[in-house]
């Protein structure tokens, strides 16, 4: 599919949009979508420091456990197609309201006593992050089109903020309900039923206002040919990709370390010291990206700052741990906010954010949910992590060739 420059009018569009719904008070609607940000991730990280203790309430092996942490991201990909298709029909708002409180029942059926409960709670939760990933997008491009790449970055920090915390509190939680892992699981569905409840003015006022709705339900027509477009496939490459880089070092990292021979309580503090480096990342990279043309030059320092962490793992995995843990926070949040904020500034409209968003998280997703499989297996056949980290740096340069082509001055 062609594309065209961005100043040149989107010519899918039949009609100029509405600038702003205003379905509720904009501190109201700003207030809902930090909530249901915070939800995005918070019940992923909750889990991780909780793997071992799963295993062994059901007796499962390494590769089962590890599925607890792979099958959310997996769906995540499955689940981001239907997406696009359910807010054309729904409207975005009972979509991101509905997705919530799946997300929200998925958490209290992980916890259930039952190994099919827990596997089958992390299909729900995938597929309900996949909806709220792919809309999230159009939602913002509609109602903030002049601030897109700033909200943008607000929202992907508030993800990253409730991943932090979520990882920060699991086991506090633990001691505190006195219920096991299934009490701090669980926990985290309060966090969903409080997002609800502030996205619940969107959906209730849209219905007290049908006209305003059905005009803004028409955000121009769906982008044709989406699967056949070079940019299209680069933002999702850039995405996938450095999606894959992230996954992995959130399985293996505190593992690599410690395997160097750091302290496993010291490697896990660098672990937790690169995540809430990923903070700045996420919110100062959309910023920058949305006060520029193009934005092939940021795209392309990040790839460059994951392959420069990633080096120093390889390197000098201990003495350079601190450094490497802030070189990566810093590449890895940024990507995840210049990868979304690729979807609305690549795009003219909201049906072709979520569109572009639908398919760039499909692909993602996937891609990214064979990272700490496929990284332990290298693992396990060659007896170390260089050759992971080998394929890591490789995979870096491609994260950059793709982000070339993604942060071109261009839109679909």
């Amino acid at each position: 599919m062609a594309v065209t420059r961005a100043p040149q009018p989107v010519v899918t569009t039949p009609a100029p949009l509405p600038v702003r719904t205003r379905l509720a008070h904009p501190a109201l609607l700003l207030a809902g979508i930090l909530l249901v940000a915070l939800n995005m991730r918070a019940c992923l990280a909750a889990v991780s420091p909780m793997v071992a203790e799963i295993q062994r309430t059901f007796g499962l092996s390494a590769t089962a456990s590890g599925l607890i942490t792979t099958v959310p991201v997996l769906f995540q990909g499955v689940g981001a197609p239907l997406t696009p298709r359910l807010t054309r029909r729904f409207g975005a708002e009972r979509v991101v309201l509905g997705a919530v409180l799946v997300l929200g029942a998925g958490v209290l059926l992980r916890v259930l006593p039952s190994v099919f409960a827990l596997y089958a709670g992390c299909v729900v939760i995938g597929v309900a992050i996949a909806v709220l990933n792919v809309s999230m997008p159009g939602l913002v491009k509609r109602e903030f089109p002049d601030r897109a790449a700033t909200m943008t970055g607000v929202y992907s920090t508030t993800m990253l903020v409730g991943a932090t915390l979520a990882a920060g509190t699991s086991v506090p939680l633990e001691h505190a309900l006195g219920g096991g892992w299934r009490a701090s699981l669980g926990a985290w569905s309060l966090l969903a039923l409080v997002a609800a409840v502030a996205w619940l003015p969107q959906v209730l006022r849209s219905r007290q206002e049908k006209a305003a709705v059905a005009a803004a339900a028409q955000p121009g027509k769906p982008v044709e040919g989406l699967w056949k477009s070079p940019l299209a496939w680069q933002i999702s490459l850039f995405m996938g990709i450095s999606s894959l880089l992230v996954y992995t070092l959130v399985a293996w990292m505190p593992t690599i370390l410690a395997d160097h021979g750091m302290d496993r309580g010291q490697a896990g503090l660098v672990f937790a010291f690169s995540n809430l480096v990923q903070v700045a990342g996420a919110f100062l990279v959309p910023l920058l990206a949305g006060r520029m043309t193009s934005q092939r030059a940021l795209a392309v320092t990040m790839a460059a700052l994951n392959g420069l962490g990633i080096a120093l793992l390889l390197v000098a995995p201990v003495s350079g741990a601190w450094v490497s843990a802030a070189i990566l926070g810093v590449a890895q949040g940024g990507s995840l906010g210049l990868g979304l904020a690729f979807i609305v500034l690549r795009t003219g409209t909201a049906a072709g954010a979520a569109q572009l968003g639908g398919m760039s998280q499909a692909i993602g997703y996937l891609v990214a949910a064979a990272g700490p499989v496929g990284a332990g297996a290298l693992h396990q056949l060659t007896g170390g992590w260089e050759a992971t980290l080998v394929l890591m740096l490789v995979l870096v340069a491609v994260v950059g060739a793709a982000g070339l082509g993604a942060g071109r001055n261009r839109t679909l």
